[in-house]
């Protein structure tokens, strides 16, 4: 990339961009390839903060060896990271937090679209030759699966993609029409890459593709699909706040230059992908991702031990006050009961993935939460958790009631986030959820007593499977937890204490 800078280049107000970058240094890194000589070979769905900080920074560090390998990134309705990246023709500033904050200044994303608004440009560059990779970020709820894990149907976008399927609405919808025009087109299929914390996620992307293929009545589109394309599983960790004034005003300190959309993350980062590619791929080894044929274990690891410790922290942290992840582990009782919640409660359902030590995961789990560099809001770990905690919580309990072993400690994040539905509801504030309607109506209905409570949030079969509403240990197990939790929040410490001498 030219070096060259404009007369504004450094000043406060100059905008990011290939004129106005600044000199590299020890602790700032800028792309090591000229822009202008980058091909776009993978699309992205949902170009959030995780992605640009995960995966586009990953690729970011092969363009150099190998420049077919951009990214178009596609947002389906939000127009926000277009209008902020055109103006500095794709460049953002990856801001690296550890002991020593670095800085990586990524240029992977060659074009930004909306969905929405260029609905047919996204479509012809998911059927451009040159695409050979789809990867996704659209969280558990993008997906549009039911309780039992299937395409539903009944979602409104995907009523829209299936009465209008060559105008979809859905991720679903894009990846099959554009699967489509390739198939007719006599082309090969793109490698479709779910990057989000859902079990078996390339399974069920896969399913779910396949159903609405056939249900819009594309048999042969539906074989071929099924034949020809592959969706690798895969497991992604890294902890990345969400983006706020304080970053802004730190890159731009940092750079010299002003930033409006930098990202942020902790310096650990982790990408496995099952090595099942229909279409081509960079060599994604040499920038420390793991290509494996055995990522379920990769997976169950990471969403028991990291993510369920995560929603547990989140939950119960909020009640006792806290506001993010750092803060919580500062409470001693708090940072205690997770530690025994991951050795104790959830390690014995896991087996070791090839290579990882569950002690040391474990530790090195709870080294990360409390980083001092990253403030990661409990507040936006809570969002979603009726999505959320059947995959990160609700397999270890049913592994625990079949076992017979204790659930006491395990059932206390999950009565948690029932109070912080109950709260939110009764403060008249917003819930960031897909079943917001459904669990404010509960939250607001609420009079903080178990007997009344319970069954209703218990109720909700789209959330709790019927081996666990249906089981009188876990309501039970339940009952006790929600009627701990309804005490003051100065009493949540001690009840949490009491809950750890109980289960020993």
């Amino acid at each position: 990339m030219s070096r060259a800078k404009s007369a504004t280049a450094g000043a406060p107000g100059a905008l990011l961009g290939r004129d106005s970058l600044p000199a590299p240094s020890n602790h700032l890194a800028l792309p090591d390839y000229p822009l202008d000589a980058i091909g776009i070979g993978i699309v992205h769905l949902g170009p959030g903060a995780f992605h640009r900080a995960h995966q586009a920074a990953y690729v970011d560090r092969l363009l150099a060896r190998e420049p077919g390998w951009g990214i178009c990134a596609v947002s389906l309705k939000s127009r926000g990271l277009r209008d902020a990246l055109r103006p500095q023709q794709g460049l953002y500033t990856m801001a690296v937090l550890d002991h020593q904050v670095s800085y990586r200044v990524i240029g992977a994303l060659r074009e930004v679209l909306v969905a929405a608004a260029d609905r047919e440009r996204v479509l012809e560059r998911l059927a451009n030759p040159q695409t050979r990779i789809v990867t996704l970020t659209i969280t558990e709820k993008g997906y549009c699966l039911d309780a039992r894990g299937e395409l539903d149907l009944r979602h409104v976008d995907v009523m829209h993609d299936l009465a209008t399927p060559q105008q979809p609405a859905s991720a679903l919808g894009f990846l099959v029409e554009g699967l489509r025009r390739r198939h007719v087109r006599g082309l090969m299929p793109f490698t479709t890459i779910s990057c989000d914390n859902l079990v078996d996620n390339g399974l069920r992307l896969r399913a779910a593709v396949l159903r609405l293929a056939s249900a819009q009545g594309s048999t042969a589109l539906a074989r071929w699909i099924e034949q020809e394309a592959t969706f690798p599983r895969t497991m992604v960790d890294a902890i990345v706040p969400a983006t706020d004034t304080a970053l802004c005003q730190r890159v731009s300190d940092a750079l010299g230059v002003r930033d409006q959309w930098p990202v942020q993350r902790e310096a650990f980062s982790q990408w496995v992908i099952e090595d099942a590619f229909c279409n081509g791929r960079p060599d994604f080894a040499s920038v420390g991702v793991t290509l494996t044929g055995d990522v379920p274990a990769y997976v169950r690891a990471k969403l028991r031990l990291l993510n369920g410790a995560h929603s547990a922290l989140a939950y119960l942290g909020l009640l006792l006050g806290h506001a993010t992840v750092g803060d919580a582990m500062n409470d001693p009782a708090l940072a205690a009961f997770v530690r025994r919640l991951m050795v104790e409660d959830i390690r014995p359902t896991l087996v070791s993935p090839p290579g990882m030590d569950l002690a040391a995961y474990i530790e090195s789990i709870l080294q990360r939460f409390g980083n001092p560099t990253i403030r990661h809001e409990l507040a936006q770990i809570a969002w979603d958790g009726s999505q959320k905690l059947p995959f990160r919580l609700f397999g270890t309990l049913l592994d625990h009631l079949r076992s017979g072993h204790p659930i006491e400690r395990l059932c206390l994040p999950v009565a948690a986030w029932m109070h912080f539905v109950r709260h939110r509801a009764q403060a008249g504030a917003t819930l960031v959820d897909p079943l917001a309607p459904e669990l404010l109506r509960i939250g607001r209905a609420c009079v903080n007593e178990v007997a009344h409570d319970l069954p209703m949030f218990l109720a909700l079969d789209a959330v709790f499977p019927p081996a666990l509403a249906g089981d009188r240990r876990f309501v039970d197990a339940m009952a006790q937890a929600y009627d701990c939790l309804r005490l003051k929040r100065e009493c949540l410490a001690q009840v949490l204490r009491e809950t750890d001498v109980a289960v020993r």
